[in-house]
């Protein structure tokens, strides 16, 4: 079978499940499976356009009460307002999730007006390449962005995570780019590969060390010859940081006793035709919002450190 045969039948393959998940959306939860209410507080960044919107919308669509957020307040705000318009529940506030004051501003706020929140999708990233494209001159920026600012985040809302039987929830969007055993774009040191498998003996401090050791690199101009991942190399290591700290946190909140559990999982929205692909994607922002939403919403979730693309869970 040739390449184009294969990539034919992978085409069919997505299509096919992309039709799968578009019928089960058109299924309503029935009363025993919701165990949310418009009491129930979601907090999604970078919630202005893209996947970020069509979360938000998905999630109050169910009648989930959705705090909005996004840097540019103007932009936000108009956001927040279509959805009012179409009688959603979805309210905006200002966060810059790489800003201390942004984010103790909005946690003061959110414990005055919700007394917390019960879902944190973690949505807000950046990407400076496409197509054929793959600098690293805004390496910083990615790292700084789509790994540090999701772990901002998550610090900054455990304390505010309403205790309730179901759970906490936390959904961090991020990418089959940083897998670190896949087949294609994967890591090439394969010490750093075992040490970022292991979960048993996995901490921050060597992921925050192996961004480091990258963007030592970037700054030396030796990236290249790093073993690191060969398609959009930054962008790839910042979610390869996501994905492992996503398992790190769920060994973290395993501990917790019950009824103040947390369950974070990772997924990966695939190709989605928004801004930050070039509108290049061969998925709606509907199809790539739809994981998470399901992730968010489950209504027996033991499930937790896993990461998932089309409602399936697929390997690190």
């Amino acid at each position: 079978m040739g390449k184009s045969d294969k990539a034919e039948r992978a085409k069919e393959r997505r299509e096919k499940r992309l039709q799968e998940i578009s019928l089960l959306r058109t299924i309503p939860y029935s009363d025993h499976q919701r165990w949310w209410s418009a009491e129930t507080i979601a907090v999604v960044t970078g919630g202005n356009r893209g996947i970020g919107f069509e979360i938000s919308r998905q999630l109050a669509s169910q009648g989930v009460t959705v705090i909005l957020t996004s840097r540019d307040h103007s932009v936000g705000l108009e956001a927040a307002k279509v959805f009012q318009e179409g009688g959603l529940n979805v309210f905006f506030h200002q966060l810059d999730v790489l800003d201390t004051l942004s984010i103790n501003e909005f946690c003061d706020w959110l414990k005055q007006n919700y007394g917390g929140l019960d879902i944190l999708i973690n949505n807000a990233a950046v990407n400076f390449n496409q197509g054929s494209d793959n600098s690293v001159e805004y390496a910083s920026q990615v790292i700084t962005t789509n790994y540090y600012g999701i772990k901002n985040m998550i610090q900054a809302m455990i304390p505010l995570m309403k205790h309730s039987a179901p759970g906490g929830r936390i959904v961090n969007v991020s990418s089959r780019l940083g897998r670190i055993n896949g087949k294609r774009n994967k890591l090439e040191d394969s010490n750093l590969r075992e040490k970022l498998s292991n979960i048993d003996t996995l901490t921050e401090e060597m992921i925050d060390q192996t961004v480091s050791t990258f963007l030592q690199q970037v700054q030396e101009g030796t990236w290249e010859s790093g073993g690191w991942p060969k398609t959009f190399t930054d962008y790839s290591v910042s979610k390869l940081a996501v994905n492992t700290y996503t398992r790190l946190m769920a060994r973290i909140f395993s501990e917790r006793p019950e009824g103040e559990k947390i369950y974070i999982n990772c997924y990966c929205p695939g190709w989605v035709k928004t801004a930050m692909t070039g509108y290049a994607g061969n998925i709606s922002a509907e199809d790539g919002a739809d994981t998470a939403v399901w992730l968010a919403l489950l209504p027996d979730q033991a499930v937790t450190g896993k990461f998932f693309a089309e409602r399936r869970e697929i390997s690190f």
